[in-house]
């Protein structure tokens, strides 16, 4: 009986104490709705509580490499479009296999991205803002989260798309981003939705068009990309949950099952909707044949717009 001890704890009485979930990102952008959203529900319908842990620092990396370390079997993290599919290629060198030393266990949500700018700025809509940064190249900016941060991503992609120049300003996270964007010290921003849309629906924020393939329910007068001379454009942020490798594949199926339900539930739901977030769910299996495809779709990005870390 004693040889026993020396085994992990398997799903059927695992988690045995509170299971902590490591967000890569400061406080205050999609990232940390999205993981609290879920955590909230999952300490539900797990039987032990889940809390929300940020940790920021080098574009995720550190608490990715934390994590990918962790062997308490308590311990998950929130990967994203960064993390898992810009890193990789962003970075000569990663602290973490974004594939071998985590298990996925489900993705949780899509954000769709919002192009915003300050009020002062004289462009309507996208075409006018297109329109008014080839009228004076060079001279406008915009924030990100950070150097291969999904709002970073989402200009770049734009700019591609649309064969404009505009100065990229990386912060240390959302939440600073959005100070500067807000009192105007920045033209522009690709924020998830989550974040800003409160701001937009205020006024302090105005919002030239959405990422997203259709337009969305708490902004129905504003066009997408694609609807304003871009076909074809889209782009979404997204989140998901991953475990360290070392976590016995029982307990991260337990999890995948548990986190599904807590998605499906209407508090759940209602409270990503509140922040134009969609919930998703799904299988272990869907999410790493996702991760997957993210990879090959922002590999070509990454390399097209030269992307470097800070």
């Amino acid at each position: 009986m004693a040889g026993s001890l020396a085994f992990p704890v398997l799903a059927q009485s695992w988690p045995t104490k509170p299971v902590r979930f490591v967000v890569p990102f400061a406080p205050g952008g999609s990232s940390e709705i999205v993981a609290r959203a879920a955590a909230g529900e999952l300490s539900k319908t797990l039987g032990q509580g889940v809390f929300v842990d940020n940790k920021p620092g080098a574009s995720g990396n550190i608490a990715m490499a934390e994590v990918a370390r962790a062997d308490d079997q308590h311990t998950v993290i929130l990967g994203h479009i960064g993390t898992l599919a810009v890193n990789p290629y962003m970075f000569d060198k990663l602290p973490y296999d974004p594939i071998k030393d985590f298990k996925p266990v489900s993705l949780l949500a899509k954000v769709p991205s919002l192009y915003v700018v300050h009020p002062d700025v004289p462009a309507k809509n996208l075409r006018e803002f297109v329109a008014l940064v080839k009228a004076k190249p060079g001279t406008m900016n915009y924030g990100s989260a950070g150097n291969g941060s999904a709002g970073h991503l989402a200009m770049e992609y734009l700019k591609m798309t649309a064969g404009i120049f505009i100065t990229h300003i990386p912060y240390k996270g959302t939440g600073p981003q959005l100070t500067d964007l807000l009192a105007g010290r920045l033209d522009a921003a690709s924020v998830g939705a989550s974040a800003i849309i409160q701001h937009i629906k205020t006024g302090k924020l105005r919002c030239i068009a959405t990422g997203s393939a259709q337009r969305i329910p708490q902004l129905p007068d504003v066009p997408t990309v694609a609807e304003q001379g871009f076909p074809g454009f889209e782009m979404t942020q997204w989140y998901g949950m991953l475990a360290p490798a070392s976590m016995p594949q029982a307990n991260v199926d337990k999890l995948a099952a548990e986190t599904q339900k807590a998605l499906r539930s209407q508090a759940a739901v209602d409270r990503l909707n509140q922040d134009a977030a969609i919930a998703v769910g799904g299988t272990p299996a869907e999410f790493a044949q996702f991760i997957a495809g993210e990879q090959r779709r922002w590999k070509q990005v990454v390399e097209r717009a030269k992307i470097k870390p800070e």
